[in-house]
């Protein structure tokens, strides 16, 4: 329907589904997920409101799952020093989600700044409850005599863990301090390689943390099953990838992370 000025008019139902950024209207062969990176964070909206942009919402729904389904795992069973490494785990993993959701709808420079500083925080947090898994599993298995990295899950997290400290030295060094790069707008380009290999990364954690259902203590002691850590590691993927804005890939993207 048009008004008297020519501009179509959209019934309360259509403006409900309309994508966060003012578009020119809906066609009906518009995907139940929406277009590919159609969320974009609106100038002068807080950077909070990112986390449950668009799909991001699928992504939290899939980390609060893991987070209940490995939280009732361990508090079922009797807790002790090796609890600590899942829970710090998941933790990190639900960090570095929602690193990687709220930076990327940023567009504007401000947006991609701020949006990065706290991207950088997260992620920064995320780091240490990593190194802290890391430390306690492998103490643990010292302790009691256990092999190291035997289980595909074991593989998965050492591989991760390495990548994760990867990925954080060039982040960090890219943003903060370009000049290693040769300048801000090398810099820049590195950054193309850094963005895609984080949501490789991401889904690699994912993979990691369903796996821990394949391993005797996390699938015989513990309970867990690969069908309900997969699943909701299904989610979290489905939603950020939803959101991925190929135009952020190409050289010279600016200032920001995903």
């Amino acid at each position: 329907m048009a008004s008297a000025t020519g501009i179509p008019q959209l019934t309360p139902d259509e403006i409900a589904r309309r994508d966060p950024v003012p578009t020119e209207g809906l066609a009906e062969d518009e995907p139940l997920l929406g277009r590919r990176g159609a969320a974009s964070q609106r100038e002068g909206r807080p950077l909070g409101w990112n986390l449950i942009l668009g799909t991001a919402l699928i992504s939290q729904a899939g980390i609060i799952a893991l987070i209940v389904l490995i939280v009732y795992a361990i508090f079922n069973y009797p807790f002790s020093l090796f609890s600590y490494h899942p829970l710090l785990n998941i933790s990190a993993v639900a960090l570095v989600t929602q690193a990687v959701i709220i930076l990327q709808p940023t567009h504007t420079a401000s947006q991609k700044i701020s949006g990065t500083h706290v991207h950088a925080a997260l992620l920064g947090a995320a780091s240490l409850a990593f190194v802290a898994a890391f430390s306690v599993i492998e103490y643990n298995k010292f302790d009691h005599g256990v092999n190291h990295f035997t289980s595909a899950h074991g593989r998965l997290g050492l591989t991760t863990y390495i990548l994760i400290l990867l990925q954080a030295l060039v982040g960090v060094t890219q943003f903060f301090v370009p000049g290693l790069y040769g300048g801000v707008e090398k810099a820049k380009r590195v950054y193309r390689w850094h963005r895609a290999s984080g949501y490789v990364l991401l889904l690699l954690m994912l993979i990691t943390v369903a796996a821990a259902a394949l391993t005797e203590t996390g699938g015989d002691v513990l309970g867990l099953k690969l069908g309900f850590l997969g699943g909701a590691a299904a989610l979290v993927a489905v939603g950020v990838a939803a959101r991925v804005r190929p135009g952020k890939f190409r050289f010279g993207g600016g200032v920001g992370a995903s």
